[in-house]
């Protein structure tokens, strides 16, 4: 089993890596807007979601977005559509700001996060009726058709490496608090290349993905690992190094694991990479797209849910 210091010393390889990327400047920081897709097929048993799609535009590279540039920034009157080899699914365009709080509740439980979007008119491509639902093993196309233009993705949903263990140590270093503590999990990667992501939630809240969500077996292939997972931080609270990353104790902390494939883990890995490297010395970041026609993501993913009060392990 790979131990934590050695799991720390590989990512620290890994990160080494990624700071000797060339740098690349776009040729043109303003081009014509390109449609953006994001969307996901979930299997996770009893708890596998239809299909739902995002679409967006793109932004210049130099530029500012506020509250009044969103009823544009999303694209409305596609026709969707999504194949699973069995029967094809049109997926229904559907704007939170029109929906009652009724409505709102349900898109939220859908949807999987606290939605507070009205004001921003967010919209979402989704099966209403139910009709097809996410299975592992089974590949789904996607179509888009608007404004003239066709864009195309297709994902397959991989078998789920569940985790072995999740359980919750005493922090790492000296003078530490004692009400908190550091997560712990284990899995058993079969051979292959796998791709893993975690969201996490507290005390019933909305799942939030860290900064560093995915992770690819690269150096634990065929082998059992324990590694620890970070609770995100929230948006309203203040970086603070003696408490990053830790969990308070007597919380219930719920863990979604992730499985998914190569394209999506090069997707949110660009994306994560990016975010973490902003400033005004900061290099300009191509993202991995899947999307034929487009930009974005077009995921299929396995899930699995854990939920445990936070308490150290005797």
């Amino acid at each position: 089993m790979i131990s934590l210091f050695r799991f720390t010393l590989l990512f620290s390889l890994i990160a080494l890596l990624f700071g000797c990327e060339k740098e690349f400047t776009p040729p043109d920081v303003e081009p014509e807007p390109q449609i953006v897709v994001e969307g996901y097929v979930e299997a996770a048993g009893d708890q596998s979601s239809p299909p739902y799609v995002i679409l967006t535009r793109t932004l210049p590279f130099f530029s500012t977005l506020d509250s009044s540039q969103f009823a544009d920034f999303y694209v409305h009157d596609a026709v969707v559509t999504v194949d699973d080899g069995d029967q094809i699914v049109a997926l229904t365009e559907i704007c939170l700001a029109d929906l009652s709080p009724a409505q709102l509740a349900l898109a939220e439980g859908f949807l999987g996060g606290n939605i507070d979007s009205r004001a921003n008119s967010f919209c979402v491509y989704l099966d209403p009726g139910l009709q097809m639902f996410g299975q592992e093993g089974r590949s789904y196309d996607l179509r888009v058709e608007v404004e003239n233009e066709v864009l195309t993705a297709s994902t397959t949903i991989p078998a789920h490496v569940p985790l072995d263990s999740l359980y919750f140590v005493e922090p790492p270093g000296e003078d530490t608090r004692p009400d908190l503590a550091q997560m712990q999990v284990g899995i058993t990667d079969p051979p292959g290349r796998n791709f893993y992501r975690y969201f996490v939630g507290i005390n019933g809240g909305s799942f939030r993905r860290d900064d560093f969500s995915v992770l690819e077996d690269a150096f634990f292939d065929d082998r059992a690992i324990v590694f620890p997972l970070n609770r995100p931080l929230p948006d309203t609270s203040d970086f603070d190094l003696s408490t990053f990353g830790l969990f308070t104790i007597g919380d219930t902390a719920k863990v979604k694991w992730v499985t998914f494939d190569e394209a999506s883990f090069n997707f949110w890995n660009t994306i994560e990479f990016a975010s973490a490297n902003q400033g005004p010395f900061s290099n300009y970041t191509i993202i991995d797209s899947n999307v034929e026609g487009g930009l974005g993501i077009w995921s299929g993913r396995s899930a699995s849910y854990y939920e445990s009060i936070v308490e150290l392990k005797e």
